[in-house]
């Protein structure tokens, strides 16, 4: 599964974009750079359902934003993306 594809299935499951946990994550302080991502995880789990693997997608976005390493970018396999910049506003809003 791709990365963007992590946060698709995040929005489907939670009603919530990226931005908008990017938000929610601001406001109770999260988005300070010496936050744990553990913090991050245990606060997606209790309040959102997630699970870690789902939480580690939102914490990469919340502390580095929507850029992710081009090594990710291309080529055949299935968790390959299309892009280094990854889709925060809603899949259906997606250009």
């Amino acid at each position: 599964m791709s990365f963007q594809a992590y946060l698709d299935n995040i929005e489907d499951k939670t009603g919530l974009t990226p931005r908008e946990f990017i938000a929610l994550a601001k406001e109770r302080g999260f988005d300070d750079p010496s936050t744990k991502a553990g913090a991050i995880v245990d606060w997606l789990k209790q309040d959102h359902g997630l699970g870690r693997g789902h939480a580690m997608a939102l914490v990469h976005v919340i502390k580095n934003g929507p850029k992710i390493d081009a090594k990710h970018v291309g080529g055949s396999g299935s968790h390959r993306d299309e892009s280094d910049t990854l889709w925060l506003d809603g899949k259906n809003n997606r250009p």
